[in-house]
């Protein structure tokens, strides 16, 4: 075997004699040159044979499909490479094959001879000689930019996304079935409860009808319960008052005789009865019945454990506690409001003192014998109707009363409430503490008040100014000075201002 070496007139003719995407060249003198391609640089200015690479690049043909790479192409004549063709398309103009290069994402150049073959980079064994008559296209990359969003949207759903959709639209059917079981149950379980409500009603209409209606006593029944009207409670301006036991459930109970009333029709009086009983409110003492036989009329009412305020007040060793009487006041005060603006028809007491507000077990204070003052007899409106120290002036002068009589005896009350002392009282007092409502304005302008509530502890003195200065515009004369009962309880809890009140006059007290 034997080596035959041929001496080549050109070295371009050697494949490989510049590197990739770059081609060879021979000048005049028969030199030979590499040079890179248009759009392409020598990797190493001092070693040319190493080839060329682009001065732009983009992380492939696919590789973003926001971002938009920009082309453009240029023709060199008289160019010839091999390397990766990868498509050969015939029949096409010059300019044809040209635009077929640019817009395939894949051609890095395109041969056109008759024929347009296109080929991949890198290109390969480049080569420039007037012998060679075909024309390059090399396509140059100018830049990219970002591909704007659509108008509308368009969601890609990979097989993991689906998967996700898949198990949330499981979950969320099976949600809404749950929601759909629940909703049919309670459905149904509220259908069964206004069953058995609509059941319980007509068969203890009758238990209600007792509880919510006045019960009409015998006289014999009422003899019973009070054991012959025996344990005496007190005497007010209707009569006497005795504690007695209802029958069977053991329930205490205070029986009113009714002794200085009109004689009246029955019925008319049932009625006036009836009327009062509709009335229920927290600081209202219920009425549970009434007797009527004859002349005898009997009411009776709820027993009260604690007694009257009078007592609470007036006969105890120490004084209670601040805190109890200024909600005693308050428990006052909200009760004639009830009577006064709440009730199906107002209803002015014009008999409110310490002997008719009575106090349950929790110390809540209620007014007893509301809506009796129309039953009194004529001769007895001014004389029996109360004590004259908590009655109005217009109320003792037989004027047109007004709701504004119950707000002056309301203020009496709050005064003695605050002191723990009677309206008047001469024994041990000197010429100034006589008159209660003298002795507080006295207190209030020289700012001693501190002397009203002397050697209590824990005392609000504040609040004890509120309520002194309340109590004196509620004892004004005049009644167009006193406030109505739903100011007294703002300003009593400190929402509304009160003003500096005016000296007030002494009671009025005729016989």
């Amino acid at each position: 075997m034997s080596n035959k070496w041929q001496n080549l007139d050109d070295e371009c003719e050697l494949p490989g004699r510049c590197g990739l995407n770059s081609y060879c060249s021979t000048s005049r003198g028969n030199d030979t040159e590499c040079y890179c391609y248009p759009g392409f640089i020598f990797i190493d200015e001092n070693a040319k044979s190493l080839g060329c690479s682009q001065n732009f690049t983009v992380d492939g043909c696919e590789a973003r499909r926001d971002v938009v790479i920009h082309h453009n192409s240029t023709t060199l004549d008289n160019m010839f490479w091999g390397g990766n063709l990868y498509s050969v398309k015939r029949n096409l103009e010059k300019e044809d094959c040209k635009k077929a290069c640019e817009d395939d994402c894949s051609c890095g150049g395109a041969l056109y001879s008759n024929n347009c073959s296109m080929y991949s980079l890198p290109l390969k064994y480049g080569r420039k000689h007037v012998n060679i008559t075909t024309t390059a296209f090399i396509k140059l990359i100018l830049g990219s930019t970002i591909r704007p969003p659509p108008e509308t949207s368009q969601i890609l759903i990979s097989e993991g996304n689906q998967s996700l959709i898949l198990t949330m639209g499981l979950s969320l059917g099976s949600v809404a079935s749950l929601c759909f079981v629940i909703a049919i149950c309670s459905f149904l379980l509220y259908r069964h409860r206004v069953q058995s409500y609509e059941k319980l009603l007509e068969s203890k209409s009758s238990g209600f009808a007792e509880q919510f209606t006045l019960r009409s006593f015998t006289f014999n029944e009422l003899d019973e319960a009070t054991q012959g009207f025996q344990d005496e409670l007190g005497r007010g301006s209707f009569g006497a008052v005795y504690k007695g036991t209802l029958p069977g459930d053991g329930k205490s109970i205070a029986v009113k005789r009714l002794e200085m009333v009109k004689e009246g029709e029955r019925d008319q009086f049932r009625t006036e009865m009836t009327a009062i009983g509709r009335n229920n409110h927290r600081n209202l003492v219920r009425l549970l019945g009434f007797c009527v036989e004859g002349s005898r009329k009997f009411l009776v009412y709820e027993y009260m454990s604690n007694g009257s305020l009078a007592d609470f007040l007036f006969n105890r060793n120490e004084r209670p506690v601040w805190k109890q009487r200024a909600r005693i006041a308050l428990d006052v005060a909200k009760g004639i409001l009830y009577l006064h603006e709440e009730c199906e028809v107002s209803i002015i007491h014009c008999n409110i003192k310490p002997c008719n507000i009575l106090l349950d077990d929790s110390l809540t204070a209620k007014i007893s014998d509301f809506g009796l003052a129309k039953l009194l007899r004529p001769n007895q409106r001014s004389s029996t109707s109360g004590a004259a120290w908590y009655s109005a002036p217009e109320w003792q002068n037989s004027a047109v009363l007004s709701v504004k009589v119950d707000v002056y005896s309301f203020g009496v009350i709050l005064l003695e409430i605050i002191c723990c002392r009677s309206n008047i009282e001469v024994e041990g007092r000197s010429a100034d503490e006589i008159l209660l409502s003298t002795f507080v304005y006295n207190c209030f302008v020289g700012g001693e008040l501190n002397k009203l509530v002397e050697g209590e502890e824990e005392v609000d003195m504040k609040m004890v100014e509120r309520f002194v200065k309340v109590g004196l515009w509620c004892i004004q004369d005049d009644p167009n000075l006193r406030p109505l009962v739903k100011n007294v309880i703002l300003m009593l809890e400190g929402t509304m201002n009160v003003p500096i009140p005016p000296f007030p006059s002494p009671p009025h007290v005729t016989n």
